[in-house]
């Protein structure tokens, strides 16, 4: 017994020297989610033992476990990717960036924690982070509209499959963004969840559809500025740009061709533009997302 309890002691110190001597801080960019919504975090590791530490090798060097908010353990559908083999030296820090969202069964709304674990192998020692709040929360529906998928090729004559588009907003911390979700007819199937951007709590985005189904969506996200976003049928943003209101309010209209076009406003470049200042765009070719 006594033997026993001098190795729960040993082990104790061993743990908590490790502890001290390497940190582990999950972060997140926002508290607040969609259901269905990507979900990365940003796990910072700082080591400051004095010496070089060897991580990524193995797939549980790094886990993930999900709890809600009444202490329940949330279900896994899978292990978080993190396989990427690496030296991390004294005094310095590593980041690892995933998204835990496909791989929890993160359906309900409500507060949840997240807590990662390093598992170092060379000290056979472990170190957890705090717990990371975050919050699923509701969206309010602005605009919905179905669609039949354009087809992948000329010679495919089967009946088109029905997806919708749904435009939502969601309040985060008095801030309001606007999330395009992109589900089958139903909506029993989230195929993705695109944020658009912030908005203020006057703004009506203005939605349209082309001959290949892609949405065009501009509203206001300022006192006289507006954001286009063109998003394909697959959930992909394929064209971002801002307006200022100019002389006149920027709109969404359809020319001579069919092709739908802002008119209106000014145009002025900015970092976030898709694609960037000066790249060629093709708006005639709609491609699912590559694997």
């Amino acid at each position: 017994m006594k033997y026993l309890g001098l190795f729960m002691v040993l082990l104790l110190a061993s743990l908590c020297g490790a502890s001290a001597q390497v940190t582990v801080q999950v972060v997140t960019d926002q508290e607040q989610f969609l259901p269905g919504e990507a979900l990365p975090v940003a796990v910072r590791i700082a080591n400051r033992s004095g010496q070089t530490i060897h991580l990524g090798k193995d797939a549980d060097w790094l886990t993930f476990s999900v709890e809600s908010a009444d202490g329940s353990v949330v279900l896994k559908t899978g292990e978080v990717p993190v396989i990427q083999e690496f030296d991390l030296d004294s005094s310095k820090t590593a980041t690892k960036r995933v998204d835990i969202a496909p791989y929890f069964n993160i359906s309900k709304y409500g507060r949840y924690t997240v807590t990662a674990v390093v598992n170092i192998k060379d000290w056979s020692a472990q170190v957890t982070s705090d717990p990371k709040n975050f919050d699923v929360v509701r969206g309010t529906k602005l605009w919905e509209q179905e669609f039949g998928l354009p087809r992948a090729s000329a010679a495919d004559h089967e009946q088109p499959e029905v997806r919708k588009y749904i435009l939502q907003q969601a309040t985060y911390s008095k801030h309001m963004k606007l999330y395009l979700r992109l589900t089958d007819g139903p909506e029993s199937q989230v195929f993705r969840i695109v944020p658009i951007g912030p908005m203020v709590s006057f703004s009506r985005p203005e939605s349209q559809l082309d001959r290949l189904s892609n949405l065009h969506v501009i509203y206001q996200f300022g006192s006289r500025i507006f954001l286009y976003t063109k998003i394909t049928p697959y959930g992909e943003v394929a064209l971002r740009q801002t307006y200022d209101y100019g002389t006149s309010r920027p709109r969404l209209t359809v020319d001579n061709s069919g092709a739908v076009i802002v008119t209106g406003g000014m145009r002025h470049n900015t970092d976030s533009d898709i694609p960037p200042t000066g790249e060629l765009l093709s708006t005639d070719v709609v491609k699912p997302p590559q694997p």
